[in-house]
């Protein structure tokens, strides 16, 4: 998916039907999503039926990974329940290499049978594709971990809330808009549990049990009498949580620039809504942005867009390397400008760094899908290029020693792969909050939440639209704005990063269907920030460049 989630799931009037299809798999009634999970001591045999199967036969090297998939999502409109979506996916997939050349299959038959039919196809495609291997593979080594897990530390299983609960809650926060003035609300809530088990002929057996969770909404105002209408949509986050992020709760919320409420560590859907309206209505009667050159305030809702396309795609190394040419483009980041130490991404305020670890984002696990445990690392360094994204055969390139651990597979029926980590920009040093970062403009545009996009295949020039923008004059929020779009390009654009707010106004962007691959595969990444100004920026006026 993406052409941002498909016109933000084309509006989300048409449920389930536009969702990925390996996200739906079979469907379910909602308590079977409660079912235990297979023993991990029963997974344990079954992935040593795979392991020593791919042994026998001539694998230098096999991991399967058995998933458990579960989704549920719940769409309403207005007043109306649209659609309750339960899913599960529940399979087997082995990776081996044979030959010097990798071989994957994968079977939804999880016996030893079907695991050990499985294992014998995945190591005769090996076989045959050894035939064209031009370089045998390299794997940089991985420590063997023996028997652990990891799950994402939840206070409330979202399966195990009440579905009623949940749509509910939407059809509270739809009442809540059409109350302030919207003629017409749509909400959803996607919910998201991967079971996974993995084990390598390497000696690690791995039990993870992952949680994700995005509450989203698009609020329309209309002008009958002009003809004209304005949309809103949610600022709320996608999230590696449990039911507790919906809670409402006032811890992590802050007071932003112009009396806006900005969400922290959790996310009050009725109250956004509600601002949702309002907001919408004021769009109506905004005026037109004059283009010419503004200091920018991005928000982190925002400014996590547009680290994903600047910084995140562009250093991938399979991307670097050409490997995504035909289908989603290749990278200006090339290696020679990694190789001369000096290669200059931003200014000497841009530290950009990479981190699987991160507690409450979308891309938090413990190990890769290729058994790795996850990490933190550097990606630019005052501003200095110094490292990309690469997993266990990539690494050797760059003449690493270990792997970064960001490699990822959507469902076990699709071979694991190179996939963006969360990639965050570091907060600055100096106690500062967004409000004094207002104080210091005198002629800037503030912008919230995400919105259109451009990026050429390169990563390189951009156009960056926005949900909210406020015009900045003298020190001050004077009122919203229409029409706005930036463009750059990413070195122009982070050697224009001029200040950046603290630590304590450092939040989580997401993106719930990020796609990359072929065969197309879909992941969830998110990408941290503090408030950030960016001085001298070309601003467009979108009503006039049609």
């Amino acid at each position: 998916m993406k052409r941002r989630d498909f016109i933000h799931l084309a509006g989300l009037g048409i449920g389930a039907s536009v969702l990925p299809v390996p996200l739906m798999g079979n469907h379910i009634p909602a308590e079977a999503l409660l079912e235990v999970p297979i023993d991990p001591v029963k997974k344990k045999m079954l992935a040593d039926v795979a392991l020593n199967t791919a042994k026998s036969i001539g694998a230098s090297y096999a991991d399967v990974r058995i998933g458990r998939y579960l989704n549920q999502y719940v769409f309403t409109r207005e007043d109306k329940v649209q659609n309750i979506v339960n899913t599960e996916s529940f399979g087997v997939g082995v990776r081996v290499i044979s030959k010097g050349t990798w071989g994957f299959a994968s079977t939804h038959d999880v016996t030893p049978d079907g695991i050990k039919r499985a294992t014998e196809e995945a190591v005769a495609i090996a076989k045959a594709n050894a035939k064209i291997q031009k370089e045998p593979v390299q794997l940089v080594p991985v420590q063997p971990y023996g028997e652990v897990s990891w799950k994402t530390p939840i206070e409330k299983n979202t399966m195990a809330v009440p579905v009623s609960e949940k749509a509910d809650l939407l059809l509270a926060a739809n009442a809540a808009a059409m109350e302030n003035g919207a003629n017409f609300v749509n909400s959803a809530l996607f919910m998201v549990n991967e079971q996974k088990y993995f084990a390598s002929t390497e000696g690690s057996y791995i039990d993870q049990d992952v949680h994700r969770i995005w509450p989203t909404f698009n609020v329309t105002c209309i002008d009958r009498a002009k003809g004209k209408f304005k949309s809103r949509q949610a600022l709320s986050a996608p999230m590696g949580m449990g039911y507790e992020y919906m809670d409402g709760r006032k811890e992590g919320k802050l007071d932003g620039p112009g009396g806006l409420t900005h969400y922290g560590k959790y996310y009050d859907i009725v109250e956004d809504a509600t601002a949702a309206a309002k907001q919408a209505k004021e769009m109506l009667t905004a005026k037109s942005v004059d283009a010419g050159k503004y200091d920018l305030v991005l928000d982190p809702n925002h400014l996590g867009l547009t680290i994903h396309e600047s910084v995140g795609h562009p250093l991938e190394l399979d991307r670097v390397l050409g490997y995504e040419a035909n289908y989603a483009g290749t990278s200006f980041a090339t290696i020679d400008k990694w190789e001369s130490k000096s290669f200059n991404y931003g200014n000497k305020l841009v530290n950009l760094f990479a981190d699987k670890t991160q507690v409450g984002s979308l891309g938090a696990v413990g190990y890769d899908d290729e058994g790795v445990k996850c990490k933190k690392w550097d990606l630019v360094k005052e501003g200095i290029l110094v490292n990309y994204q690469a997993i266990r055969d990539q690494a050797h390139i760059l003449g690493e020693r270990e792997s970064h651990g960001c490699c990822y597979s959507q469902s076990w029926s699709d071979v694991q792969f190179q996939r963006m980590p969360n990639v965050s920009l570091a907060p600055g040093n100096e106690t500062y909050s967004a409000k004094d970062m207002i104080k210091d403009v005198e002629k800037g545009i503030y912008i919230i939440g995400r919105g259109s996009y451009s990026i050429d295949q390169q990563r390189y020039n951009f156009q960056f639209g926005g949900t909210l923008f406020y015009e900045i004059k003298d020190g001050e929020i004077k009122g919203m704005l229409n029409d706005v779009a930036y463009q750059s390009n990413t070195q122009e654009f982070w050697n224009s990063c001029a200040k950046i707010c603290d630590e304590s106004d450092y939040r989580l962007f997401g993106s719930f269907f990020d796609g990359k691959g072929q065969p197309s595969q879909i992941s969830a990444v998110s990408h941290g920030s503090s408030t950030t100004r960016f001085n001298g920026v070309n601003v467009i006026n979108t009503g006039r460049n049609i």
